[in-house]
C-alpha cells in the first residue's frame, strides 16, 4: 500500500513540474509581409521550482511579505522569516518594534524560524546618505530603488547566501520570467500595485537568487489568501511612504541635515505668486508645501514643474508634470544596468522601447544610443516631450509587460 502510494505522488509530481514548465512562456508567431514579429507571455513565473529550497522571506510586518512566506511553505519549502532592522532619525516616531511584533507573529502563525537581521549601517549610508546628497545637490533622488539595490538585493540576499538559502523572498508586486538564456523581469499583474519600476538594478545573478510569490496576483487575492492562511496581519493596513520609514514629511525631514532659505515661487511667465521653504526640498510634480496667490476660490492646484537651485525659485504650473510637451527631448543616463543587454539593443532597433520617468507614470516611446565614452552612460531620445523630468530620477525602460533595466537621469 505505502508503495503504492509514492508511486503515485511520484507520478503526480512529475506531472506537475511538466505543467509548470510548460507554463514558463507562450510563443505566439505572427507573419506580416514575410517578416516575423515575435510576442511573447510568460507567467506564474517566481512560483515555479522543481524541488525543495531553502528560502529567506523578508518579513516587514505587512501583508504581503507574509503571505509570500505562507505560499512557499504551502509549496513544501523550507522558510525562513527574516525581519530587516533599519536605521531610523531619533526625531521620527519608532516604528520597528511594532513592525518587528508583527512579523514575528506571522512568522509564529507559520511555524516557521524567525530572525532580525541588523542592516542599520547599509541603510543609513547606502540610502538616506544618498538621498540627503541628492537633494542638497538639487537632484531628485529615488530612495525606494537605492533600498532595493543596497538593502533587500544586496546586503540582505548576501546575507542569506551566505547562511545557506538559495533564494530570498520579497512581497514585491513583480514577476520573474526564468527563460533559457536567464531571468526576466516582469511587471505584477496587478498593475495598481505594479513595483517593477523600483527593481531596474536587479541583474541577472540577482534575479536568479529571487522570489517574488505575490506578483502573480491581484492585491485582493492576496488579502483573501491572508485570511485563508489566518495570519493575524490580513487586514494590516499597506504601508505608505518612503522604503522602511513609511510616510515621513520630506522637507521636514531634509531641514535636519541642509541648510534651507525661503524663496520665490514663479508661474511660466516668471511672475512671483508665492513663496516656498527653499527650491532643495521639493520635487518635480509636487503640488504642496508652498504658499500661492490665489485668483479665485476654484482655482485648480499648482504643480511643481521646474525648479532653480541657484536662483532658488520653484516654476509652477496649474498642469500636471505627466503632461506631454511638444517636441524632443534627449537626456543622458547613467549607472546604467541593462538585464539582457542583448535583447534590449534588439528591440531598441526595431523602436519597441517605452521608458517611464516615475512610479505609475506615462510610459513614452524612446530610442536608446550608446555612450562610446562610458559603458554605463546611455543617450535616451524622447520622440515625445515628457514635462516634469528631472536629473537625479530612475528612467526605467520596458517591453511590453517586460522591465527591461533602467538608469539614472544625469543630464537633460
Amino acid at each position: 500500500m505505502r508503495q503504492k502510494r509514492q508511486k503515485h505522488n511520484n507520478s503526480v509530481n512529475r506531472g506537475h513540474r511538466n505543467i509548470l514548465l510548460q507554463d514558463v512562456f507562450i510563443l505566439f508567431t505572427m507573419c506580416r509581409r514575410t517578416r516575423l514579429v515575435f510576442l511573447f507571455s510568460v507567467t506564474i513565473l517566481s512560483r515555479i521550482m522543481t524541488k525543495q529550497k531553502k528560502v529567506f522571506v523578508g518579513l516587514s510586518g505587512g501583508v504581503d511579505s507574509s503571505v509570500s512566506a505562507a505560499l512557499l511553505k504551502q509549496e513544501g519549502h523550507e522558510v525562513v522569516g527574516v525581519f530587516i532592522k533599519v536605521w531610523q532619525a531619533d526625531f521620527l516616531p519608532c516604528t520597528w518594534r511594532e513592525e518587528r511584533r508583527d512579523a514575528m507573529r506571522a512568522a509564529a502563525h507559520l511555524g516557521i524560524p524567525f530572525l532580525t537581521l541588523d542592516l542599520e549601517k547599509e541603510y543609513k549610508e547606502g540610502v538616506v546618505d544618498y538621498m540627503i546628497r541628492e537633494y542638497g545637490a538639487g537632484r531628485v533622488p529615488n530612495p525606494d530603488v537605492m533600498c532595493n539595490k543596497q538593502v533587500k538585493f544586496g546586503a540582505f540576499l548576501e546575507y542569506a547566501k551566505n547562511h545557506g538559502a538559495d533564494h530570498i523572498a520579497t512581497g514585491h508586486y513583480a514577476q520573474i520570467a526564468s527563460l533559457p538564456d536567464g531571468p526576466r523581469l516582469l511587471a505584477g499583474k496587478d498593475k495598481e500595485k505594479d513595483q517593477s519600476y523600483f527593481l531596474w538594478t536587479l541583474s541577472e545573478e540577482q534575479l536568479s537568487h529571487t522570489l517574488f510569490p505575490v506578483g502573480h496576483l491581484q492585491k485582493s487575492e492576496v488579502r483573501e489568501l491572508a485570511r485563508k492562511f489566518g495570519l493575524p496581519n490580513a487586514d494590516k493596513k499597506d504601508s505608505q511612504g518612503l522604503c522602511f520609514m513609511g510616510a515621513v514629511d520630506m522637507a521636514e525631514f531634509l531641514k535636519h541635515y541642509l541648510k534651507t532659505t525661503n524663496g520665490d515661487v514663479v508661474n511660466e511667465d516668471g511672475k512671483v505668486i508665492g513663496q516656498h521653504d527653499g527650491a532643495i526640498l521639493y520635487t518635480i510634480g509636487q503640488r504642496h508645501g508652498f504658499t500661492t496667490t490665489k485668483n479665485a476660490t476654484d482655482e485648480e492646484p499648482y504643480f511643481v514643474i521646474a525648479k532653480d537651485i541657484q536662483k532658488n525659485t520653484l516654476t509652477v504650473a496649474h498642469r500636471s508634470p505627466e503632461h506631454e510637451g511638444t517636441g524632443s527631448l534627449f537626456v543622458k543616463a547613467d549607472q546604467c544596468n541593462l538585464i539582457a543587454p542583448a535583447q534590449l539593443w534588439a528591440l531598441n532597433s526595431e523602436k519597441k522601447i517605452m521608458a517611464r520617468i516615475r512610479y505609475r507614470g506615462i510610459l513614452y516611446p524612446v530610442v536608446l544610443a550608446h555612450d562610446p565614452d562610458r559603458n554605463d552612460q546611455i543617450t535616451v531620445s524622447f520622440t515625445h516631450r515628457p514635462e516634469g523630468i528631472s536629473s537625479g530620477q530612475s528612467i526605467v525602460f520596458y517591453h511590453n509587460e517586460e522591465c527591461l533595466g533602467g538608469g539614472v537621469i544625469d543630464e537633460i
